[in-house]
């Protein structure tokens, strides 16, 4: 997707700007604050939002807009059933669509959000949104808006898919390491909760805190002829140093560590912590999980019969060559199942689908 788009330097450069302002913040708000004025310019917009939409039996809405006020959405309830914008995304995640995708524009002139804009002088003439999947339970809707005829063109939905990934990263980063609303500080907030399993190192091995779970877990993981010099265990130091030398779109592929030993799975996130915090440390979030984790309930609504029969392999370990062997099936039928697999459920590998399951069934 990058090699497709044909951008300036200075529209790369803002490209860059988006992403580091993404991770400059673990509250979702400033990130975006400190986003939009770069992602505004990159992709012209008179507004943009945020929907967190919480799944359940009662599906939850809670619009986040930087910069100027949309008065349009604080009125989001009443007008929900009527969004054109929720059905088309939902069909293709991760996929940036235009109004004009969605629907024709005498169907938009005529829908009540339009009629109900233009009521309120906001004449919002196009839209341009993309679904965000983060895992479990959560959805978030990110939408751009014109106020003037000027349609998104398929160079900007280009840009903002190739956005996604950062923007799914940014939500799951400050909902899974919440910094704290009564003012304390990032590390203080994540030492006061006792199961917390953490480090936080300055690249490339220096060792500013660690949690007092993490120092028995990580003695359990490691033998002394594991660590560096530092005291850190090697694998995760050589994982954090690489981390810093990748560009990014490489890095959000690498931010999660995960190893099988024994009848436990051993996973690290690496969070690039924000600049607020002192200098570019990261934290890195332990947390071990048993190879019997059950198939999440959600999980199994979401796949046939024999695509449940796999994901459970899967969550045994079982490599493609076992699965096969155990249902009888050729390891490329296997591989589609699991391709499929991934695609219902919203995950990007084995890692990710054991760390989204793990979630479900216990949040770590």
């Amino acid at each position: 997707m990058l090699a497709s788009m044909n951008l300036s330097l200075h529209e790369w450069l803002l490209r860059d700007r988006v992403i580091e302002a993404l991770n400059s913040n673990l509250s979702l708000p400033k990130a975006l604050e400190a986003a939009r004025a770069p992602l505004l310019e990159l992709m012209p917009a008179d507004y943009m939002g945020l929907c967190l939409i919480t799944l359940g039996p009662h599906v939850e809405f809670k619009w986040l807009v930087p910069g100027h006020r949309l008065a349009l959405l604080d009125e989001y309830s009443k007008w929900v059933d009527s969004d054109f914008i929720r059905a088309p995304i939902f069909a293709q995640p991760n996929v940036a669509l235009r109004d004009s995708e969605m629907l024709t524009r005498k169907e938009l002139e005529r829908s009540p959000l339009y009629q109900r804009s233009r009521e309120l002088d906001l004449s919002l003439e196009h839209v341009m949104a993309v679904l965000l999947p983060v895992p479990p339970g959560l959805c978030g809707a990110f939408t751009l808006y014109r106020d003037r005829r000027l349609p998104f063109s398929e160079q900007d939905a280009t840009l903002l898919t190739s956005l996604t990934r950062h923007l799914v990263n940014a939500v799951r980063n400050c909902r899974d390491v919440q910094a704290a609303t009564t003012g304390a500080s990032l590390l203080e907030e994540l030492y006061s909760r006792p199961d917390s399993a953490f480090l936080v190192v300055a690249p490339p091995s220096h060792e500013v805190l660690r949690s007092q779970r993490a120092a028995a877990l990580l003695e359990r993981w490691f033998v002394p002829s594991d660590l560096h010099s530092s005291g850190i265990p090697r694998v995760l130091q050589e994982r954090l140093e690489a981390l810093t030398r990748m560009d990014a779109d490489a890095r959000v592929e690498a931010s999660l560590w995960v190893s099988l030993r024994g009848d436990a799975y051993r996973v690290v996130r690496f969070i690039e912590l924000p600049a607020t915090e002192g200098p570019r440390s990261w934290a890195l979030v332990l947390n071990e999980i048993p190879v019997s984790i059950p198939l999440p309930e959600t999980m199994r609504r979401a796949l046939t019969t024999r695509q449940a029969d796999i994901a459970r392999g899967m969550l045994r370990n079982w490599s493609n060559k076992d699965i096969a062997s155990e249902f009888a099936l050729s390891e490329e039928t296997v591989k589609v199942h699991v391709k499929a697999i991934f695609e219902r459920l919203k995950v990007d590998s084995r890692a990710d689908f054991l760390y989204q399951a793990s979630h479900l069934n216990k949040p770590v």
